[in-house]
């Protein structure tokens, strides 16, 4: 699809052939089950299924190989698993990147989440969103609008007889009678069909709540962490970070350290 200039394509699934999986609950833990209580429910190995292209074959027999805690994240079962060794304590759905990509003036994003093996390199409580380029650019491609970037110190006049302008932290409009109505923080900046990005370090460039409570950073603009929209956990819905429920996200950050591998396949 294309939108003044924006070009969206949908990508072939990169997995083809993985099995149907039985239905399960969306997590269950070990480590939740008090002494002396009924055997839990198994948890599933992420070992049970073996994918069909070579490259994530190798990437799930190196996390199968490997000792001490850490992260394995299946992207065509869309599961993560905490492990100890090869002793599955936690299993929880999550939502993968989806297989799009983006392009616009000369630049390519990719959605799909990316194979390999990572690290946690930090931890964050209560994170704010500041949202990339390809966030505007989306939006204006699903919009049908036109991209413009808003600068400091440069208003913009617009068709009602107003100036968008940015006040310090602020971006708001100055009204003909010189009084400034501020565009509400989290709500994207459209005037006469056109997609404004403000500037960063701006309150209006920060989106908070859209992380959930909690992330674990895994480089490289990758992070496990929450969402709005809980219906999202399960599909191929996310731009490459890996989604998860509060519940789940919670107690993966409880207990996995900073230094975790992360396996994704």
């Amino acid at each position: 699809m294309k939108f003044r200039g924006i070009l969206l394509s949908v990508l072939a699934p990169t997995l083809v052939g993985a099995p149907a999986l039985p239905a399960q609950s969306s997590a269950v833990a070990v480590a939740e089950v008090p002494a002396g209580a009924d055997a839990p429910p198994r948890i599933s190995s992420p070992f049970e299924h073996r994918p069909a292209d070579p490259a994530s074959a190798r990437i799930q027999r190196a996390a199968e190989r490997a000792a001490g805690v850490h992260l394995v994240i299946s992207l065509a079962e869309r599961r993560v698993w905490l492990m100890d060794g090869q002793l599955p304590l936690y299993s929880a759905e999550v939502a993968v990147g989806k297989p799009v990509v983006m392009e616009y003036e000369g630049k390519t994003w990719r959605f799909s989440t990316p194979r390999g093996r990572r690290r946690i390199i930090a931890k964050e409580t209560d994170p704010v969103w500041v949202p990339p380029e390809w966030h505007y650019v989306e939006v204006a491609a699903l919009g049908g609008w036109k991209m413009a970037r808003l600068e400091r110190g440069r208003p913009v006049p617009l068709s009602d007889g107003s100036r968008l302008v940015v006040r310090g932290r602020a971006v708001g409009r100055v009204l003909a009678d010189g009084s400034f109505e501020r565009v509400p923080v989290g709500q994207e900046i459209v005037f006469d069909d056109t997609v404004f990005i403000p500037p960063a370090g701006t309150a209006n460039r920060e989106i908070p709540g859209e992380l959930g409570k909690y992330k674990l950073d895994m480089g490289d603009g990758y992070y496990l962490h929450g969402t709005p929209d809980p219906d999202s956990v399960g599909g191929a819905t996310s731009h490459g970070c890996i989604r998860l429920l509060a519940r789940d996200l919670k107690f993966l950050y409880r207990h996995v350290r900073v230094g975790t591998a992360v396996y994704i396949y």
